[in-house]
């Protein structure tokens, strides 16, 4: 199976709850701030499927997650090109 390409591909495939679909729907729109706002139908989706606390973390993780993306984008740093402090023991 070829992977998926884009988030319309990803929610269309079927694998997700309405749960997950609605986290991945969240995650796109506060990403993307299209027309500097998240819809209210994208924002109602989320309130559906998640308490204040729930979303506020859900929130923050995706802020975390673009601030680190933009970081690396900024300073051209290749992905994957990180390397761990942890040492990983050999199993």
């Amino acid at each position: 199976m070829a992977p998926l390409k884009t988030l319309t591909e990803l929610l269309a495939s079927g694998g997700y709850d309405a749960r997950e679909r609605a986290a991945l729907a969240w995650a796109e729109a506060v990403t993307r701030l299209t027309d500097q706002e998240v819809p209210d139908e994208i924002y109602d989706q989320a309130r559906k499927e998640f308490s204040d606390t729930e979303l506020t973390q859900l929130t923050l993780a995706i802020v975390a997650i673009n601030g680190w993306n933009r970081f690396n984008v900024a300073f051209h740093t290749p992905a994957g090109s990180c390397k761990s402090a942890v040492k990983q023991s050999a199993a």
